[in-house]
């Protein structure tokens, strides 16, 4: 007996009367008799027909939305799928926030932006005003940011505009594949994780990624994860240990979500099982504080062999608020808390938490968002670099010990210096780096010099190894001077703020990457060079840059010049006997008093002190022939006058344009100034008058300097030098060049020689 099939559901309408090929096909083998099936449902068979209808609505769902653009476009560098994440730009640009420590700088930019308004709408020139603005909102800027205070840098590290991690990732990689899900049900999207390559080199990312509106921080959940989006973190570090791919991973959270979902699911164990893998990863890990670093939910992807944070990043245990609250009963105290707290950059980098500090620009990371991410990339090669080359037993050592070392103190064993945060600093003992009087150095330096000679005479003896420690003790005497020469012209604070400014910036191409820090080093080099001969010891810093310069010649001497530069200091050594012989010094002495006495305006129009100073040239010139004839050497007559002639003529120049100078009006006004100043003073030792007249005497000395360092005199000076060194290569027997060094050894004595610097220390010894 054939069975029947059950009749399907029928549909009303004209379709449903006529009966289809496949129909006809089915029923031959389920049908009934050759009778179409829904023919046959519609048969009579003892049950009463009823007439229904189905009908079905498509509902309507948001398109899914791919991780590739809809209009790619052909000509993008790398490709269109270089980047495939749904992460985009933002359409629109965020609109600026400022905060409240940053109001008297909003001050400033309207006043800016008033002026530009008013000079637009004028047409009048108010450049200048608006240039002079401008550097003061920029010495404002600097001033402020280079002096925040902890809560100012938690502020700064939770700023609505600042970078996320996405951001970063996007500036820094060439290719990133954004990869989901932890293979439980869910894709967390407040942690996000993908492959990308840098230089070359494939990376595995993991990071927190905060939203940059209101819409995307709920979607983002603020940058708080859930137990997935740690447990997704796991699965992409056992696929970057399995393949040998180094984990960097950004931290950027205010902590884990602490909700009672959240804790049902584990949120304590899933943190805990990253902690654990982490320690036993066999590839290097780099984590990076982006903006505030809270609590374990920070830590679940921060057990790193290196930890770096950005300038204005904050990590810690509590928020300031909640700390403030636990202690003192009111989140006002916050700023309070966040400095006891020890949660920037530089304090953890004192504490060993930290490794390394990623310099922002001024403003924040949000004012130049891909300086910032270049310099990230910069730190991520640098410190991936270091942690490749280590073996695997090595590396899980290295980050063990990162942290085992934290806080760790033992009975017995001394503290060590840099542990010691909570007591008094030790007061280091201030060292006088200048102790040697000139004449002591000089003379250390003229033995020196000797033996160094004595033993390049024979090839085997090596010289003395005092050198290196006299060049050494040169250097700090040298450092020491120019120190003293910032202090004395006033530029010691623009120094130290370029300085600071030079060490934010990590390498040459950093520096190279703003221009206006590289033109701010090169204008206050000249500026210190333009003002260098004015400073007070400025006489002294030459004079051991000379000695520097010799003994550097003296090291390496070459075997022509070796009996030259015997012969040299043998005249040198003979010329300094005579000097400080005591009836010549006598004479000196006496003759530098009448010089002070007679006051800065007097010099060059005194014709007695310049008959008393040929006279006293001309008896030296007597004695140092007498001992150069002692020696078998002789003086050619017949070159001197030559010489002389020459030597005067500048002079004469020389004394007309310092003559021109102190009889300008403002310079006379201000000489006759400091003449009341030093007899109102007397022996007086008056603070107040000292610096007054330290002060005029500095001015007077900048404008002579100016007025006699003209390039055209500078010039003349060269050429009579070297005209004189020519004459006086046939003026002494033996040694071509001794009549320079004996001049230039004159010069050093007594301010007397007619040359260029030696004008300046005749001009200026008082």
């Amino acid at each position: 007996m054939s069975s029947m099939t059950p009749s399907p559901v029928s549909f009303i309408g004209n379709s449903a009367s006529k009966p289809t090929a496949l129909d006809l096909h089915r029923s031959s083998n389920n049908g009934v008799f050759g009778v179409p099936l829904k023919a046959l449902g519609r048969a009579k068979l003892g049950a009463k027909r009823r007439g229904f209808t189905v009908s079905a609505k498509v509902r309507k769902v948001k398109r899914h939305e791919y991780p590739w653009p809809e209009d790619p476009d052909p000509n993008v560098k790398g490709g269109i799928l270089s980047h495939l994440s749904p992460f985009k730009p933002l359409k629109e640009k965020p609109k600026p926030v400022t905060l409240d420590f940053e109001k008297p700088l909003m001050d400033l930019q309207k006043k800016i932006i008033d002026v530009q308004k008013m000079a637009n709408e004028t047409g009048l020139d108010f450049s200048d005003q608006i240039i002079s603005l401008e550097n003061k909102y920029q010495q404002a800027l600097k001033d402020l940011y280079t002096h925040l205070t902890p809560i100012q840098r938690v502020n700064i590290a939770r700023h609505p505009n600042r970078p996320t991690f996405l951001d970063h990732v996007f500036n820094i990689t060439d290719k990133f594949v954004e990869l989901h899900g932890d293979r439980a049900g869910y894709d967390d999207p407040a942690v996000v994780t993908g492959l990308g390559t840098i230089n070359g080199r494939c990376y595995m990312f993991m990071g927190h990624q905060k939203g940059r509106n209101t819409k995307e921080n709920i979607q983002r959940n603020f940058g708080m994860p859930t137990p997935h989006g740690y447990r997704k973190a796991l699965r992409m570090m056992y696929y970057a240990d399995h393949h040998g791919f180094p984990i960097v991973t950004f931290i950027d959270t205010p902590g884990a979500y602490a909700d009672l979902k959240s804790e049902e699911l584990g949120q304590g164990e899933a943190i805990a099982q990253n902690l654990r893998t982490m320690f036993g990863l066999k590839v290097p890990i780099v984590s990076i504080v982006l903006g505030e670093g809270g609590s374990g939910g920070a830590l679940a992807i921060g057990c790193a062999n290196k930890l770096l944070m950005l300038e204005n990043a904050v990590f810690y245990v509590a928020s300031p608020e909640a700390c403030a609250a636990i202690l003192w009963k009111t989140a006002k105290a916050s700023p309070k808390a966040a400095e006891k707290l020890k949660i920037t950059s530089r304090e953890l980098m004192k504490l060993e938490i930290a490794d390394g500090v990623i310099p922002e620009p001024l403003g924040g990371a949000h004012a130049d968002p891909y300086w910032t991410s270049q310099q990230l990339k910069t730190a991520i090669v640098e410190s991936m670099e270091e942690l490749v080359k280590m073996d695997t037993e090595i590396l899980l050592k290295h980050r063990a010990q990162k942290f085992r070392k934290l806080g760790g103190f033992q009975e017995g064993i001394p503290i060590d210096p840099k542990r010691k945060v909570n007591m008094k600093k030790k007061e280091e003992p201030i060292v006088q780096i200048s102790k040697t009087s000139e004449s002591e150095l000089r003379d250390e330096v003229e033995k020196l010099k000797l033996r160094i000679l004595e033993a390049s005479k024979s090839p085997s003896e090596i010289p003395e190894t005092g050198l290196k420690e006299m060049v050494e003790k040169l250097k700090r005497e040298i450092d020491y001077e120019y120190d003293e020469a910032a202090k004395g012209i006033g530029m010691e604070d623009k120094i130290l703020m370029v300085r600071e400014e030079i060490a934010k910036a990590r390498n040459v191409q950093d520096q190279l990457a703003h221009p206006a820090l590289k033109e701010k080093i090169e204008l206050l080099k000249d500026e210190f060079d333009k003002n260098l001969p004015s400073a007070p010891n400025y006489s002294s810093l030459k004079y051991k840059l000379d000695m520097l310069k010799e003994l550097s010649k003296a090291l390496n001497p070459s075997k022509s010049s070796t009996e030259k530069d015997e012969m040299r200091l043998e005249i040198n050594k003979k010329f300094r006997e005579l000097v400080d012989r005591s009836d010549m010094k006598q004479k000196i002495e006496t003759l530098k008093a009448e010089i002070s006495e007679s006051g800065l305006s007097d010099i060059g129009l005194n014709q007695k002190l310049k008959e008393k100073v040929s006279q006293l040239q001309e008896e030296l010139d007597s004695e140092f022939k007498a001992v150069l004839g002692s020696m078998g050497l002789q003086v050619n007559p017949s070159a001197v006058p030559e010489a002389k002639a020459k030597i005067e003529a500048f002079n004469e120049e020389v004394n007309m344009i310092i003559d021109d100078v102190v009889n300008s009006s403002g310079l006379k006004d201000r000489i006759e100034l400091l003449k009341t100043e030093v007899a109102k003073a007397g022996n007086s030792e008056d603070p107040d008058s000292k610096s007054k007249i330290e002060a005029l005497e500095a001015e007077l000395r900048q404008a002579i300097m100016g007025a006699i360092s003209s390039p055209e005199l500078k010039e003349k000076h060269e050429k009579m030098v070297s005209e004189i060194a020519e004459t006086t290569e046939s003026s002494v027997g033996s040694d071509a060049s001794l009549g320079e060094e004996d001049n230039q050894s004159k010069t050093d004595e007594l301010p007397v020689k007619v040359n260029l610097e030696s004008n300046r220390s005749f001009l200026f010894y008082m």
